[in-house]
């Protein structure tokens, strides 16, 4: 009955959709129960004002491409998650949302309930990170799917789509933090992807948005999209900068952007004012441990040592709060770490301290970023990973100092940070204060850096990163042409890129044409791609792309390693050695990790002596003989040419086959003498690396071979535990401690937990809070739906009667 009530809805928010009066149904053109389940699963009892004048922009009604701007924690996720829906439920579409990190993505998937949105109203969410993701995706008949992805797989997705003819399924793409298109390669490959999209398909809306933008003229002119924006905060955020011991006020009115507010009055004994110069403690405990904050620091390093000094001159009170709850954290922290515990951590989390950066194993942010959102601890010092990355917010954000490791801060980056303070139904007010050096005083005010009306390079323009051109994406722009490209055609693609939008303020020298040219010419000299550029007529040509180039596009293979990887692969088939993994391991380690490699010789030779002879044998075949690796040890001369970047590789492919036995990052980061996050990011990437081979050799029939062998060994280095574990490790927000917990509690399967009650999964596991446990069996229903779904497909082809019987 309540699926026929459902059914009947969207049929009538379809047909209020498709005409164009102005009452569009119950909720935004939704069924009433979108609004039911708004207020259930986060307390959303109404919308903002700028929320309900965005979604009746006339731009919007017509399916126009939109770009909205406004600060962070105004609730713009809100707006496009009910686009999202409409799309999904009346529209009958599949929608795709890209998302700038992978922790994002995973955050989106769980903490946000977006699962149980999908039981609900009975879509499918699919996860592209990492590793996960199939391509093409399963063409559904009956459930529509919401993909999210990181910019890369969301780039590999649109490729999939565009081959099979199926990109016009596709009815929506939502951009979060469309500013990432000024960074870098990543920004390149978002670009490609959207340029792709508009080039592509006419019948997909794209949406934008991001808290800060500048340029956005540029923008529209790119996306062909109108634009929206609004300074709305629902919480007042009061900004401050800090120089020497005088607090100033952030006022845009001012002439230099501040105006005089405070002198710090706090009584510092001289022992403490040389530890502190900065005063954090007392900006810190101004706030702790009632309300938390943050204080954001340039390195990894400087995190630690903040997290240390803050908790030394701490008064013992702060002990007594919450003190079981610290300590069952200590003790968690501890079966992570399979009996051992960051001693910086040991010391700091007894006053409800920790520090937060790519250092700490995956199992160790999530249990410190669980902690530090209930309230355990009230303090974290981070990098500034932390603000574009999870959602944890703050009453007082402090900035230790205006760099983001030794580059001046920026402005978007300074948004992000701040933006963590006074968030929406958490905190009734915010503040952020930057701490700025006599040094660096000039600097803030030459760039009024905190300014409203900002203006200089510090306000970080966004330019197009396809110049200088970044050749790897040329292929893919080839193959969507459809192999066979026309000058024409390649000149029209480009000129809707947000390049074609800037090529004059960029390239002076050279016209678009030029720059075309020379991307072709590159990619037929690297074998990617076979034909001729006339001389005197750039337009009479025709190009067609080689295997080589169809698999490295299709593998999203970075285009300075392609040519070797297809030489490391050749080189293998002629004496691949399956003993164990560790050969495997060698090709699937990624090559771009290798120059920030510096091996231990000693380490090293101890590692290759405890390898089988078969083992051995594999360190010749890549070229690392026993010779080498003894004579490096004992600090002799080598006069042998040994390519460093194949020993650093096979010394990092040692690493993985020590984690694939052991499962476990604190004994192999001890055994290689790495940082456990450096460890951890190995293996992200050699899960990651390996997904991109596999589709490389696909495309290859030579490589046949490798495609079986590489679907399970990406498996391993995804997930990176005991077989057993992995059906629990693919829900969404379980990591290898949750996954054993479940275990040894009885679920042992992906349909114990979908049908687990939350309560007695509470009750089941220890610091698992009831939240978490709704979240993990609405994940696990998903997932299994999703399954089953997809089965049910097979199934209904299979027995499809066919249309062309003789």
């Amino acid at each position: 009955l309540k699926e026929a009530v459902l059914s009947e809805e969207i049929c009538v928010a379809q047909k209020t959709l498709e005409s164009s009066s102005a009452d569009i149904g119950p909720f935004y053109g939704l069924p009433s129960k979108v609004k039911d389940l708004l207020r259930q699963f986060r307390g959303i009892e109404t919308l903002y004002e700028w929320q309900h004048d965005c979604l009746m922009l006339e731009s919007l009604q017509q399916r126009k491409n939109l770009i909205y701007s406004l600060p962070t924690s105004g609730g713009k996720t809100l707006v496009a998650e009910i686009l999202i829906l409409q799309e999904l439920l009346c529209r009958q579409k599949n929608v795709l949302m890209i998302l700038p990190y992978v922790a994002i993505v995973q955050e989106k998937v769980w903490i946000q309930g977006l699962s149980s949105f999908g039981i609900e109203l009975g879509f499918l969410i699919e996860e592209y990170a990492g590793s996960k993701g199939r391509f093409p995706p399963i063409k559904r008949r009956r459930k529509k799917s919401l993909y999210i992805a990181t910019i890369e797989k969301g780039h590999a997705l649109v490729n999939s789509l565009i081959e099979t003819e199926r990109i016009d399924d596709l009815g929506l793409v939502v951009v979060d933090e469309l500013h990432m298109l000024g960074e870098g390669s990543r920004g390149a490959t978002l670009e490609i992807t959207l340029a792709k999209i508009l080039y592509t398909s006419k019948n997909t809306q794209i949406i934008g948005m991001s808290a800060t933008l500048n340029n956005v003229g540029d923008l529209q002119k790119f996306l062909q999209a109108e634009y929206y924006t609004n300074n709305f905060r629902p919480v007042e955020l009061k900004e401050y900068v800090k120089i020497r011991d005088t607090i100033y006020a952030v006022d845009s009115k001012a002439e230099n952007g501040f105006t005089f507010s405070r002198l710090l009055n706090f009584k510092y004994s001289s022992n403490l004012e040389k530890a502190d110069p900065d005063h954090i403690i007392a900006l810190v405990t101004e706030v702790i441990p009632k309300y938390s904050c943050l204080i954001f620091c340039p390195t990894k390093k400087n995190c630690e040592n903040v997290a240390s000094m803050v908790c030394k001159y701490l008064k013992k009170e702060f002990r007594a709060h919450r003190e079981k709850e610290k300590q069952d954290l200590i003790k968690n922290l501890k079966s992570i770490g399979n009996g051992s515990v960051c001693p910086v951590l040991k010391q700091t989390i007894p006053f409800g301290i920790a520090y937060h950066h790519s250092g700490l194993t995956n199992d160790e942010r999530k249990s410190i970023e669980e902690a530090y959102s209930a309230g355990v601890l009230c303090l974290l010092a981070c990098t500034a990973t932390l603000a574009a990355g999870v959602n944890l917010p703050a009453r007082r954000v402090i900035l230790r100092a205006p760099y983001v490791a030794s580059d001046f801060l920026k402005k978007n980056q300074y948004k992000q940070m701040i933006g963590r303070a006074g968030r929406a139904g958490i905190d009734s007010a915010g503040e952020s204060i930057l701490i700025v050096q006599e040094k660096d005083k000039h600097l803030v005010i030459l760039t009024k850096l905190l300014v409203n009306t900002l203006t200089g390079y510090q306000t970080a323009l966004l330019f197009s990163k396809l110049f200088p051109i970044t050749y790897g994406l040329w292929n893919d722009t080839l193959k969507l042409l459809q192999i066979a490209v026309t000058h024409e055609e390649v000149d029209s693609f480009m000129r809707g890129t947000l390049l074609g939008v800037q090529q004059q303020l960029l390239s002076k020298e050279k016209s678009l044409s030029e720059i075309i040219k020379g991307g072709l010419e590159n990619l037929i000299e690297k074998g990617l791609l076979i034909g001729r550029i006339s001389e005197k007529d750039n337009s009479k040509f025709t190009l067609t792309i080689t295997p080589l180039g169809k698999a490295t596009y299709k593998g999203s293979i970075d285009l300075a390693y392609c040519n070797l990887l297809y030489r490391d692969l050749k080189k293998g088939l002629e004496g691949l050695v399956l003993e164990s993994n560790l050969h495997l391991l060698y090709l699937a380690t990624p090559y771009e990790m290798t120059s920030h490699c510096s091996p231990d010789w000693m380490i090293y030779l101890r590692q290759f002596n405890q390898l089988s002879a078969a083992e051995q044998k594999v360190a010749d075949i890549v070229g690392v003989p026993e010779s080498f690796i003894t004579r490096k040890a004992s600090g002799q001369a080598i006069k042998k040419n040994v390519d460093s970047a194949v020993v650093n590789r096979l010394y990092l492919s040692f690493v993985l086959y020590g984690l694939l036995k052991e499962t476990n990052i604190w004994s192999v980061s001890e055994k290689f003498n790495m940082s456990r996050g450096y460890v951890q990011n190995l293996i992200n990437s050699a899960a990651s690396f390996a997904s991109c081979v596999l589709h490389f050799c696909e495309e290859l029939e030579e490589f046949w071979v490798y495609k079986a062998l590489l679907t399970e060994l990406t498996k391993q280095l995804t997930y990176c535990v005991k077989t057993e574990l992995i059906p629990l490790m693919e829900v969404a927000g379980v990591l290898e401690a949750r996954a054993k917990q479940l275990y040894n509690a009885g679920y042992k399967t992906l349909a114990h937990l979908a049908n687990a009650n939350p309560e007695t999964l509470v009750k089941a596991i220890e610091h698992l809070s009831r939240r978490q446990a709704k979240q993990i069996v609405s994940s696990a229903k998903m997932l299994l739906s999703e399954k089953a779904e997809a089965l049910q497909e097979e199934v209904e082809e299979l027995l499809k009667v066919p249309a062309d019987i003789p």
